[in-house]
């Protein structure tokens, strides 16, 4: 499909539906430049007018990286206006996978490290391939986490766990990862993208509307105290409720056929 100068975009041939990013710059480890961010900022844009899409996937291409951050080659020698006005086009990226209305999946192929490992905990899920490693070292060299790593991360685990990743800025392996809930599934190398297009192509089959409500009431429900979280759901479910795809769903059910989702 489309072709951006760091980036590439696929639609799966089994299921439309689903479609993959891949960071795309494997001789730098996938490292974030900010012309990454800008084709970034400008696939989800165009991810906008795809109609049939259901899931997005976000990889990196090969085996050793999905992502290690920040481009620190670019980054050296950069003013402070320079590097305000790179973090913004970055915040603007981060927040478009964040904001994205489908699930998204990263299939963590390699070491996910800084900003990659903040890509990582933007999306909806978490795949990590055995070999594979997260962090967020910034800590080590001056900075600190600016796309949403410390207020993503404790979302995800335990506080206490959290804050030590953070302070430490070590590495965490695929096996620690799983057991402290920060990823979803660990998967044999060889045997990742096998496994991630298993758990999109069973979320693709799922009425378009339903998935979108659902992302909404889940991640505003989060912000706010629990009535007003019940009532964002209630919103939402009513939305399903009051939808083409509700009457679909119940037809297709009792005459014993898959459901033709219109997405209205």
């Amino acid at each position: 499909m489309s072709q951006w100068e760091t980036i590439t975009l696929a639609q799966d041939e089994e299921m439309k539906g689903v479609y993959t990013v891949t960071l795309n710059r494997p001789q730098s480890m996938n490292a974030l430049n900010t012309q990454m961010a800008l084709d970034l900022i400008d696939c989800f844009k165009h991810l906008k007018g795809q109609k049939d899409l259901r899931v997005l996937v976000i990889t990196g291409a090969g085996e050793k990286s999905f992502c290690v951050g920040a481009d620190l080659k670019e980054r050296n020698g950069m003013t402070n206006e320079q590097w305000k006005h790179q973090h913004d086009i970055f915040e603007e990226a981060y927040g478009m996978i964040r904001n994205f209305p489908f699930p998204v999946i990263a299939a963590i192929n390699g070491y996910a490290l800084g900003g990659g490992m903040e890509m990582v905990l933007s999306c909806d899920m978490r795949v990590m391939a055995e070999h594979a490693k997260l962090g967020l070292p910034e800590v080590t060299i001056g900075i600190m986490p600016g796309v949403g790593g410390t207020q993503l991360l404790p979302r995800v685990i335990p506080v206490g766990l959290a804050k030590e990743f953070l302070f430490r800025g070590n590495q965490i392996p695929a096996e620690r990862a799983k057991e402290v809930g920060l990823v979803n599934a660990v998967a044999p190398s060889d045997k990742l993208t096998e496994k991630v297009m298993e758990i999109a192509r069973d979320i693709g089959k799922n009425a378009p509307i339903s998935l979108q409500s659902i992302k909404k009431s889940v991640d505003n429900g989060l912000q706010t105290d629990i009535n007003t979280a019940i009532t964002i759901e209630l919103d939402q479910y009513y939305k399903c409720a009051n939808s083409e795809d509700r009457l679909e769903g119940i037809r297709a059910f009792n005459e014993k056929r898959k459901p033709n989702w219109q997405g209205k």
